[in-house]
């Protein structure tokens, strides 16, 4: 039997409405933003997936274990996540830490320590609905890209026999092939994977020659002004420089565009005030509950809605539905007469559409 707070959200979920603006939309005109919410819902037994400050901690462990690092380095990194508010700037110092005096960037005992904290992540999906809801979308033309280090959608989506393909920055034909829509199960690890340490990158000093790069910045920009980003998950995003350098500091006139986050909503004061501020980067703020549970069932009942709309090519109709069937009796006499054995296939250009 159902506890008494599941039963609740469930009424709660069942009742929920949901933006029009946002259900309307196609999913080929959606780009889902991952953030570490939905690695969290996903795989709760993995604490270093939930947050940047679990991931350090976790990565700090591995290294004791694996005695790879001093343990006055290992106390003094402890210190350093206890207090400072920059993570990003921890994980760096600390892959530097692990990493060859020699000033070759290549984190060798960093990856060592990942390789542990991530090991067989495809035994620990517990709750997989968020990412059945994002592969239903990616089979509409929804595109991906991420800020986690984990590729548990790619590990999903091979299981249900879907040719997912990890992307990074740093790879220019493969990132511009997925910007232009020509890689369908495409995910853009905008911070790299953490199976290629080489490629983990945690500040855009990192992707220089991305970002002053004219193609590869006009193609990534021209994303955030024509699609509608929707961000699962992504409680720092929007403070993340990688993404601030790609997007948010280098298009114009954002409060022009619709996006959209979905986020808890633990206090109300703040709640409001963080969708008062969002607006002005063209983002509506949407609450999923308020309390993390509700967060899968609530991404699964707004994919469904999304997937509900007819596409509009959906309204292309066989022009013997307009004209009826006496048309097309009409077309075969006159066939006839002119000794034509066979009808001549009608050009779906030719084809009338209901408006």
């Amino acid at each position: 039997m159902d506890s008494p707070e599941g039963a609740t959200i469930r009424n709660e979920q069942k009742n929920r409405k949901f933006l029009k603006s946002l259900i309307r939309k196609q999913p080929r005109d959606l780009l889902l933003v991952i953030g570490t919410g939905v690695s969290a819902a996903v795989a709760p037994g993995i604490p270093a997936l939930c947050s940047w400050r679990s991931c350090i901690e976790a990565v700090l462990g591995a290294a004791e274990q694996l005695e790879v690092l001093h343990p006055g380095d290992v106390a003094e990194f402890r210190k350093k996540v206890a207090k400072e508010r920059d993570l990003l700037v921890v994980a760096h110092d600390l892959i530097r830490k692990m990493s060859p005096r020699t000033g070759d960037t290549k984190p060798n005992f960093f990856q060592d320590c990942l390789m542990e904290v991530f090991d067989n992540l495809e035994q620990h999906i517990q709750n997989p609905v968020v990412l059945q809801s994002i592969l239903r979308l990616m089979e509409r033309g929804t595109m991906v890209l991420t800020t986690n280090y984990d590729n548990l959608l790619e590990i999903f989506g091979q299981q249900q026999g879907k040719p997912m393909e990890s992307l990074d920055l740093k790879d220019k034909d493969k990132v511009l092939q997925w910007a232009r829509g020509h890689v369908k199960y495409g995910v853009l690890h905008i911070h790299g994977l953490y199976t290629d340490p080489c490629g983990m990158v945690l500040d855009p000093s990192g992707y220089k020659d991305v970002t002053q790069d004219p193609e590869v910045m006009e193609v990534l920009q021209n994303l955030y002004r024509t699609k509608s980003f929707l961000f699962l998950g992504c409680g720092e995003t929007l403070r993340d420089q990688i993404f601030q350098a790609l997007f948010l500091y280098t298009v114009k006139n954002k409060v022009d565009l619709e996006h959209y986050m979905l986020v808890l909503k633990e206090n109300e004061d703040h709640f409001f005030k963080l969708q008062a501020d969002m607006l002005l980067h063209g983002i509506k703020v949407v609450s999923y509950g308020d309390c993390f549970q509700q967060f899968p069932e609530y991404v699964q009942d707004l994919t469904a809605q999304i997937c509900k709309q007819r596409s509009p090519d959906a309204d292309r109709v066989d022009s013997t539905t307009l004209l009826g069937t006496s048309c097309v009796d009409c077309a075969k006499r006159k066939l006839g007469e002119s000794g034509t054995d066979s009808p001549k296939r009608i050009k779906e250009s030719d084809m009338p559409t209901l408006e």
